[in-house]
């Protein structure tokens, strides 16, 4: 244990840190922040805010993109920096700046098995789990540092996964389960962790920002599901190179971030891993070693068409023990295009996403519509894409509409989004092409266990339909989704007898409401969720052919508060 006398020059220490780090306003409002980050969309959408910003890369730095005084101040009523206890300046006149953070808590509770998803450092657990977040924000000079860690306890309760008795499925299941680092169940006792969260340290200049950060990324315009970096997993460390807002030029704005970061394992393993079929065991244990992810997203808005937005991302990731080259550190231009029955063995060691997507934002309208297509790998050339663009592909499309209603700033909020990544092509399917799984890099895209894109995982389809009445800070919605969860293991198992009764579907039903209170925002989601066909399962009977699948039902509560500290 830390004496007292260490501890309190660790604690000086920290003091001298902030105090001598050389105003920059890099401040961030987190993905996933309760309340805060969906109201500043509205506000884009009903015209409050600066709308050149294309909300495709983020987190956000309002301070940049929208003028606002002091990060998660939106109304310029929270932050004092001469009288407030909390907010004050600092250094030579005064120039440098610190903030304290507000409290963020999020809770999720799952009464029969796990589900949720963009959760951050959540992790997959039935009963209750809770992250606690706050912290500090210095800035001096060019330079900025947020620390804002995250600490997770989770009940992590257990609960009935994969069904043993699935015994013809469990070698084709394996088939995805020894590709990708994804267990049902976070090991069998609580699970406390403490993470660096929504932290960085950074060198902005102009419009620009460099440093190191551990914050969650969302690239792409959707608002539930992206294809190539989204919260559902924790942030993981990185290296940045990004804009704070868009860079005007000539021919419009450009916004960008390159990134090279380092991804974990889970450290635990999928169901059943002992079992074995003929003495041989159906789990293959994956490489030990870490993982090196590379990345770029780039968004333009043209300055003749004012609110569309169009962009690009892309993404690399291999092991750590096989990067030997520049181009190997940094592909994310480079494909190494190549036939699909051409053998590569360079480019079959890192698994590589792309997508190509676009915004158009009207706020006359109150209107947004919005669209992400992606393809896995980039070695495919661009005759082969053209002739058949449906291969390897994923996609999203959505839009959210603001209905005015009589009283003023009361709006009815309509919003749909749709995402597709399970394949329609029979050679793709049965060739294991489906999205985040991979052949060499084992642990596929994921991040201490959970999938970096979207949170449904490997193969899965979404549908969301939403309806709210909204008022500034306060929404109460009412939402209903349907999720197929890897569609492609269904086809690659169920082919033969095309029996629709086996998929594994959710319809679930959520209740949305957020208010604020004084200087609580309070989020909340209370769900019902209707899964039929579990894991797939269903117990045949040689009498009947409409039987009953493995039908579950699950009750998920979720509140989310944040604390706004004056």
């Amino acid at each position: 244990m830390m004496s007292a006398k260490n501890r309190w020059i660790g604690i000086l220490f920290g003091v001298l840190v902030a105090a001598t780090i050389p105003s920059s306003f890099a401040q961030t409002i987190p993905v996933g922040t309760p309340v805060l980050d969906d109201y500043l969309r509205r506000l884009q959408l009903t015209g409050k805010i600066d709308s050149a910003s294309s909300w495709m890369i983020r987190p956000l730095y309002p301070v940049d993109a929208f003028g606002v005084k002091d990060g998660f101040d939106l109304d310029s009523s929270l932050v004092d920096l001469d009288q407030s206890e909390y907010h004050h300046r600092f250094g030579k006149d005064g120039k440098g700046k610190f903030l304290t953070l507000p409290g963020i808590y999020r809770a999720q509770y799952n009464s029969n098995y796990a589900f949720g998803v963009n959760d951050g450092a959540m992790i997959p657990s039935k009963g209750i789990q809770q992250v606690f977040s706050w912290g500090a924000f210095a800035e001096y000079g060019k330079f900025s540092l947020q620390l804002q860690p995250e600490l997770l306890w989770a009940d992590n309760q257990e609960y009935k996964g994969f069904p043993i008795e699935h015994q013809a499925t469990i070698l084709f299941y394996y088939e995805y389960m020894n590709r990708i680092d994804m267990p049902e169940r976070f090991g069998t006792t609580d699970v406390v962790r403490l993470f660096a969260g929504q932290s960085s340290l950074r060198f902005n200049l102009k419009e620009f920002s460099l440093g190191l950060s551990t914050e969650n990324l969302w690239w792409g315009p959707s608002r539930r599901h992206s294809l190539l970096m989204g919260n559902n997993a924790p942030g993981f460390l990185h290296f940045t190179l990004n804009t704070r807002k868009p860079v005007k030029t000539g021919i419009g704005s450009f916004e960008g971030q390159v990134i090279s970061g380092f991804l974990k394992n889970s450290g635990f393993l999928p169901p059943w891993p002992d079992y074995t079929i003929q003495q041989n065991s159906v789990f293959i244990p994956k490489r030990d070693d870490q993982r090196y992810l590379s990345g770029l997203v780039l968004t333009y808005q043209p300055k003749w068409v004012p609110g569309l937005f169009l962009g690009y991302g892309s993404v690399n990731h291999m092991y750590r023990s096989d990067v030997g080259t520049l181009a190997d550190a940094l592909p994310i231009l480079n494909g190494r295009k190549k036939s699909q029955n051409v053998y590569d063995p360079i480019q079959e060691k890192r698994q590589q996403f792309s997508s190509g997507f676009f915004r158009w934002l009207s706020p006359e309208g109150r209107f947004e519509f919005y669209g992400e297509y992606g393809t896995r790998d980039n070695d495919r050339p661009f005759s082969d894409f053209i002739t058949t663009p449906e291969s390897g592909r994923a996609f999203t499309f959505g839009f959210t509409h603001l209905m005015a209603l009589k009283k003023a700033n009361r709006f009815l909020e309509i919003s749909s989004e749709m995402t597709q990544s399970g394949q329609t092509i029979r050679e793709d399917i049965r060739q294991l092409r489906t999205w985040y799984i991979h052949d060499y890099v084992r642990h596929g895209y994921t991040h201490q266990g959970q999938v970096l894109g979207i949170g449904n995982g490997p193969g899965s389809n979404q549908i969301f339909v939403g309806v709210a009445w909204v008022e500034g800070l306060k929404k109460i919605g009412l939402q209903f989704e349907r999720i197929e969860y890897n569609n492609d293991f269904y086809y690659y198992r169920y082919e033969d007898s095309k029996d629709f009764r086996n998929k594994f579907v959710d319809l679930v039903f959520s209740l949305t409401p957020e208010w604020k209170f004084g200087n609580l925002l309070i989020s909340g989601k209370f769900q019902y969720v209707n899964t039929l066909n579990y894991k797939w399962y269903l117990e045949n009977d040689p009498d009947r052919y409409f039987v009953p699948g493995y039908d579950r039902k699950n009750i998920v509560g979720q509140i989310g508060v944040t604390y706004l500290i004056r």
